[in-house]
């Protein structure tokens, strides 16, 4: 599956993101803090909380990469990472992100912790994100089962065409996938060889 559109992609409806689920605040040290609903989480400028990114790669070494449903509040029709969300009030990272690669692809993967940052990034007058993301990736030879909900296209991608669609077109791509995957290329390039 090589094109952004959803034709011969398996596809279901079903909501599994709340305005009023309680993320988990945290500070500079990632020590939680507190908690907030996610709405007000992103308000304004944001205030600073826990989430994770995941980057899927297939044997070939090709990265799955999601279109945001056009209905999210911040980056809606971006393209970004396989999956990306927060864990939630008394959920281990882990245990979030099996749980949201589920909830919006219907796959599972094992997957290794490779770093974590923080950020910063407005979207016009509709809110921020502010997060302290940590940023893992897995394999996976399972094809998505896109949840329409969250996801308008995936398509895998290998790194040197993702790389030349950046430089050519940034302004498709979220702010985070923008930092993390400019990390992975000059960290992590294990990640890129094919099984």
């Amino acid at each position: 599956m090589n094109n952004s559109a959803l034709e011969g992609v398996k596809t279901r409806h079903e909501v599994v993101s709340f305005d009023d689920e309680s993320l988990i605040l945290v500070d500079a040290e990632d020590r939680e803090i507190g908690f907030l609903d996610k709405a007000a989480a992103h308000d304004g400028d944001g205030i600073l909380h826990r989430a994770f990114s995941l980057f899927v790669f297939n044997p070939q070494g090709e990265l799955l990469l999601q279109q945001r449903a056009a209905d999210k509040r911040l980056w809606p029709g971006f393209w970004a990472n396989t999956c990306c969300s927060h864990p939630r009030r008394g959920e281990r990272i882990e245990e979030a992100i099996s749980r949201r690669l589920q909830e919006e692809l219907g796959m599972s993967c094992s997957f290794e912790f490779l770093f974590k940052f923080q950020y910063q990034a407005r979207f016009g007058e509709a809110g921020s994100e502010h997060e302290l993301c940590h940023v893992f990736a897995g394999r996976s030879d399972q094809e998505p089962d896109v949840n329409v909900e969250e996801i308008s296209a995936v398509r895998w991608i290998s790194p040197a065409a993702l790389d030349a669609e950046m430089e050519q077109r940034p302004e498709h791509f979220t702010p985070w996938l923008k930092i993390e995957w400019q990390r992975l290329r000059e960290a992590h390039e294990h990640l890129f060889i094919a099984d």
